[in-house]
């Protein structure tokens, strides 16, 4: 009998973690449908209103499980120089790795990319969700990336840190 409960509880924690791995990987996410001339948006210096930008090739993922699973790819004809011109750039240069089964998300390459300047991060959208801001990267040969990262109010949230009058009501 002792065998028989051993080998159950082994075959039981090998399902669970199967499951886990999973769930983390595959599960939750879901491809987000394309609504054009709404899927890039770059924040304006000064304004509270992003706008839309030229873009193709777009695809992306997200899951409703968590604010920060989203990922995107596209391309672009317009340059990081000409928009950096116009829109706010983002301190971000740590991008969220994605699932190894969306190949066009290369988290260590862009990262790399944002370090050495082959690339630049701006601002899409503040406060996406509580706590979250929409980070968008273009390479210098007209690639796109776009994630979500938390912002300060969404980190103080998150650490148990007093949130502050600064942060937006949730």
């Amino acid at each position: 009998m002792g065998k028989f409960l051993a080998i159950l509880l082994g075959v039981s924690a090998l399902a669970a973690g199967v499951g886990m791995y999973y769930l983390q990987i595959y599960g939750f996410y879901d491809e987000v449908a394309l609504t054009p001339g709404e899927d890039v948006v770059l924040m304006p210096l000064g304004a509270e209103t992003p706008r839309p930008i030229a873009y193709a090739d777009f695809e992306a993922i997200d899951a409703d499980s968590s604010p920060i699973r989203y990922r995107a790819c596209f391309t672009t004809q317009l340059t990081p120089a000409e928009l950096s011109q116009v829109f706010a750039l983002s301190d971000q240069k740590d991008p969220r790795n994605a699932p190894p089964w969306f190949d066009c998300f290369d988290a260590a390459a862009l990262g790399a990319a944002l370090k050495d300047g082959r690339a630049t991060a701006f601002l899409s959208v503040k406060n996406i969700s509580y706590g979250v801001d929409r980070i968008v990267a273009i390479t210098d040969e007209g690639l796109g990336f776009a994630w979500h990262e938390l912002n300060q109010c969404g980190k103080k949230a998150y650490d148990g840190t007093v949130v502050g009058e600064a942060c937006p009501e949730r």
